[in-house]
């Protein structure tokens, strides 16, 4: 039952139970790494509430269009990492930067024209 337009969750208490709690023990089982620090999760150290017990965080937010139950919109994270993030939005860098290693440099000098 909806405990009110701002506070339900389809994931929670919704159609979307089973599947979310079935893609939870997949994403405990396969995932190791906090998908919003990097950091290591350490699963059986910390339970809840200790601040890097871990929970399953949402890439894209319920609240933002994100799918409640989808394998591909969730990811392992410490809870404070889940809770600083909230329903927040960080989009990834689409291009890297490129890197110029410096044997790749232009060469700017003809260094064999030079004399001793």
């Amino acid at each position: 039952m909806p405990r009110g337009k701002n506070s339900y969750r389809p994931d929670k208490d919704g159609t979307h139970r089973a599947a979310f709690e079935k893609n939870k023990k997949i994403i405990f089982a396969t995932q190791e790494v906090c998908g919003i620090c990097g950091r290591p999760v350490e699963k059986d150290k910390y339970k809840f509430p200790h601040p890097l017990s871990a929970c399953i965080d949402h890439i894209i937010p319920i609240d933002k269009g994100g799918h409640p139950s989808a394998l591909e919109n969730l990811q392992l994270a410490h809870l404070c990492c889940n809770r600083e993030k909230s329903d927040k939005l960080f989009k990834k860098p689409d291009k890297q930067e490129e890197v110029i290693d410096n044997t790749n440099l232009p060469l700017t000098m003809d260094w064999s024209t030079l004399k001793e």
